[in-house]
């Protein structure tokens, strides 16, 4: 009955959340330098399994392909690893003499991460890697479609962790997929933060929780193709970028932006590289297909290629078609091309001036994907300045491949698959989540104000002496 699964589900959540805070204690009494060898444990074993586990996701989902999970679950590891390998997140963190201030870091405790369907291994391993970083134990809530997959990888992830030392329960997965056991962990008092990697629902109800939460917004990154661009380079960027598991990364470009004069010259180096150019009926076919009566994606388009799209959607294209694109003008709910597509379908604006460009890329982000990712193609400077000055996003790409860009696999920005999408964007953060967003930082401050002379003996009789003689001087005068 479903009554008792949701009940079994609450209890397994309580069980797994009790079990992870005494993990904790004994993880926030442990050293940098042990901590690091379990994270790096985790990596390598996790790393060794990428191709077993991005089949196995693929399998289930059905969503994106495994030669890019694989390339994920890579990223989730060792790319993850460099990255914090040196990085100090417990402990003293700063003690500069002569400040009279030191900023020790220590975990915030027990977090509960929600794992989405489209990264279901790789966000397993991110999340429990900068967790343990920082000293925390780490409970994940799997989603239904993805149970199996999310199971194995926490399974290999926890078992690694305990093999460098970990103590058992610092890294767990609920086993029985249920809204009432993800609330529940969500809610568990031992819980001290959630990691929200998922769809809006699911992210409202974490910040709904009564506990802290980073969460995420909807990814809707419009790309710009400016006059200065080199044009190939650009739109090899977004194929690359709209292909990457089939569209499945929330910072990938959702729509492309030119002015007027440069539409042929776009148009025709992506018809070379694989995008095709939907007429009208066709674009109304698939706008039929994408998102649900409700206005809520299809679940059934996720992470599908290009050509399966349009078979879906009743009309074929050659089998070289790696994007679909559709014409778009506006931006809104009854306008789908205007939103997040998690597949490899784009719109295309065309607008009249750069100065129309920017305030469509606006209007584009704040109908969705406020404060989540903007890209840019321009070698002129004074345009990329311009643009970053105004455009509401968390990370402002510029010549990368959005996808791979804003994941911080193509820049210098954090390596992370969960982005914040900052005030804007209603998340508690705009960064790349590390290790130092899982930490509170202790200060400890001695008084800095300068010690008060105390008055000698002599003073008072010194000071009268010298009046004195002013004074005399000044009667002589």
């Amino acid at each position: 009955m479903q009554m008792d699964k949701d009940l079994q589900a609450r209890q397994e959540a309580r069980d797994l959340a009790a079990a992870a805070q005494a993990a904790q204690k004994t993880l926030s009494g442990m050293s940098q330098e042990a901590l690091d060898r379990i994270v790096e444990n985790i990596a390598r074993k996790f790393h060794g399994a990428a191709l077993e586990l991005a089949e196995l996701a693929v399998r289930e989902t059905g969503f994106g392909n495994v030669e890019d999970k694989i390339t994920k679950n890579q990223f989730a590891s060792m790319r993850v690893w460099e990255a914090v390998k040196d990085m100090k997140a417990v402990g003293v963190l700063k003690d500069v003499p002569g400040e009279k201030l030191w900023e020790i870091g220590v975990p915030v405790g027990v977090i509960a991460a929600i794992v989405p369907s489209t990264n279901p291994t790789s966000t397993v391993c991110y999340k429990a890697m900068i967790a343990l970083k920082a000293g925390n134990a780490i409970v994940f809530s799997p989603h239904p479609k993805a149970l199996e997959c999310t199971m194995k990888a926490a399974k290999l992830v926890a078992k690694a962790a305990q093999e460098a030392g970990a103590p058992q329960g610092s890294v767990a997965c609920l086993s029985i997929p249920s809204l009432d056991g993800c609330r529940e962990l969500m809610t568990a008092p031992q819980t001290r933060l959630i990691l929200a990697t998922g769809g809006p629902a699911m992210v409202r109800s974490a910040y709904s929780s009564g506990k802290p939460a980073i969460g995420v917004g909807a990814g809707n990154g419009p790309a710009y193709i400016h006059r200065s661009a080199d044009v190939d380079h650009a739109v090899e960027c977004i194929l690359r970028s709209k292909t990457f598991d089939n569209g499945t990364v929330c910072a990938s470009e959702q729509s492309i932006i030119v002015e007027k004069d440069m539409e042929m010259a776009v148009r025709k180096a992506a018809a070379a590289k694989g995008f095709y150019f939907m007429n009208t009926e066709e674009a109304g076919s698939l706008a039929k297909l994408l998102f649900r009566p409700n206005g809520t994606l299809n679940p059934q388009v996720v992470g599908k290629s290009a050509t399966t799209l349009a078979e879906m959607a009743g009309f074929s294209v050659p089998s070289f078609v790696k994007v679909l694109v559709a014409r778009e003008q506006e931006a809104g709910p009854t306008r789908p091309y205007s939103m997040e597509k998690l597949c490899p379908v784009l719109a295309l604006f065309v607008m009249d001036s750069e100065d129309a460009v920017l305030a469509k890329a606006v209007e584009v982000l704040e109908h969705e994907g406020s404060g989540h990712t903007f890209a840019i193609h321009a070698k002129d400077e004074a345009v990329v300045r311009k643009f970053a000055l105004k455009i509401p996003v968390s990370r402002f790409l510029v010549n990368t491949p959005a996808a791979l860009g804003g994941i911080g696999a193509t820049t210098q920005l954090f390596p992370a698959l969960t982005l914040g999408c900052g005030a804007v964007g209603g998340s508690a953060s705009s960064n790349n989540i590390s290790p130092m967003d899982l930490i509170n930082i202790r200060r400890v401050a001695w008084d800095a104000e300068a010690p008060k002379k105390e008055a000698s003996p002599c003073d008072d009789s010194l000071v009268e002496l010298l009046t004195m003689k002013i004074l005399e001087r000044l009667n002589k005068e």
